[in-house]
């Protein structure tokens, strides 16, 4: 199970009548997986695209069908769910449930549930790419947004109506992603956050480089995490296999060279700076245009220094900024952390084992110490990177606190 912010919460999933139903199925297993506690509120016409007892097994518990249903107690129970609820998504919402929404309609299980809600709500809409623009819905959709109410925009794309445009129902992933924002406190609300991820690669030959195994899972993890606490994210990312972060401006680089041109472009701009990219610290002196030949004779390889980006950083780093670095060791990882720190100009530094299968390099969970240039330190169980990432964030946020406000 994931440690998010949605363990143990109570969240409501509405399901409407349309084909993007099924997509609704994935989603409450990937509440369930979260942690979440999961109740299911479904349409009449919903119940003809997916089976109620498909929701009921999923989440564990009987899905809501009709206002005037026998309840096994003396509970009202859209009243009972709506006050026990601590979020609501609809998805997919379709325009006729948007419209009863934004107008204050309660003519089925769903539309009723909605006007006893007082937690937060996030709504999906999926339908075809007209009704979507029709001014109706348009309308109805900026109503239940000024009342306070977060829409999730759908994607673009083919419809099931063979039509393409604005009204596919957004990815579960993204959805889900969206949920986790809405329920997290905005703590680096109005904060520039750069994040650099991932290894990089020093060509030898248009096909060999020399690299390191660094998959970007944990800076992808921290990019999306402060995202999530309302920062404005850019992520410098080296070659990875996974997708960018949601709602996050993504660079893509190759070599050291690119990632420094592309952190020092953007780096005055930035009130935090993590560096959790595992860049070369050395490149092939002479890189050669033609494919090297395999010959019978040994060959030495010439390497040269690349740019120590987080070295510059720190030297040229503004008032107020915080400065956050990451260190792989495979031993006495507390001494070069420690003299890291300093000679760097950092304001923590993030250090871990590299050579545990359960941490480090590629593993989805990592066991973490956090330095400061204070002298402290703390020493952070294993855990996985998603969470890792917060509790990394949670020291960021008392950084930036301390900066920008000194009798903190």
């Amino acid at each position: 199970m994931k440690e998010t912010v949605l363990k143990n919460k109570q969240i409501v999933l509405g399901v409407c009548g349309g084909i993007a139903a099924y997509k609704s199925v994935e989603l409450l297993r990937q509440l369930v997986k979260h942690g979440a506690r999961v109740r299911v509120i479904m349409t009449a016409a919903a119940t003809r695209f997916v089976a109620p007892l498909t929701f009921a097994t999923l989440s564990g518990s009987p899905v809501y069908l009709d206002v005037l249903e026998d309840t096994p107690d003396t509970t009202i129970r859209h009243i009972d769910w709506a006050e026990s609820a601590q979020a609501v998504v609809i998805a997919p919402a379709t325009a006729n449930m948007v419209a009863k929404l934004a107008n204050g309609i309660a003519d089925d299980a769903l539309s009723t549930f909605m006007l006893a809600v007082t937690c937060p709500v996030m709504i999906c809409p999926s339908m075809n790419a007209d009704m979507f623009a029709h001014p109706a819905t348009q309308r109805n959709l900026s109503r239940l947004e000024a009342d306070d109410v977060q829409i999730v925009s759908p994607g673009v794309g083919e419809l099931a109506c063979k039509a393409v445009g604005p009204g596919r129902l957004p990815e579960p992933g993204e959805i889900l992603d969206r949920l986790i924002c809405l329920l997290t406190p905005h703590d680096l609300e109005g904060k520039k956050v750069l994040v650099t991820a991932g290894p990089t690669r020093e060509f030898i030959d248009p096909v060999r480089f020399v690299s390191n195994p660094s998959s970007g899972k944990m800076g992808y993890a921290i990019a999306r995490a402060a995202e999530n606490r309302g920062a404005k994210v850019t992520l410098i990312t080296g070659p990875v296999a996974i997708l960018p972060p949601f709602n996050v401006e993504t660079v893509s680089v190759v070599t050291s060279d690119e990632m420094a041109e592309a952190v020092f472009a953007r780096a005055g701009e930035a009130d935090v700076i993590i560096k959790v990219a595992a860049v070369s610290d050395y490149r092939p002196l002479v890189y050669e245009d033609r494919k090297v030949k395999k010959g019978e004779e040994d060959v030495s390889l010439c390497l040269t220094r690349t740019t120590d980006i987080l070295k510059t950083l720190g030297r040229c780093k503004p008032p107020g900024q915080v400065l956050v670095g990451f260190a792989a060791e495979t031993h006495e990882m507390e001494t070069y952390a420690r003299k890291k720190t300093e000679e760097k100009g950092l304001d923590m530094i993030v250090a871990n084992p590299i050579g545990p299968a359960d941490c480090g390099f590629c593993a989805d969970t990592n066991r973490i110490s956090l330095f400061f240039a204070d002298g402290r330190c703390l020493h952070l169980d294993l855990m996985d990177k998603s969470a890792a990432a917060n509790r990394i964030l949670d020291q960021v946020v008392d950084l930036v606190r301390k900066k920008t406000s000194p009798s903190f």
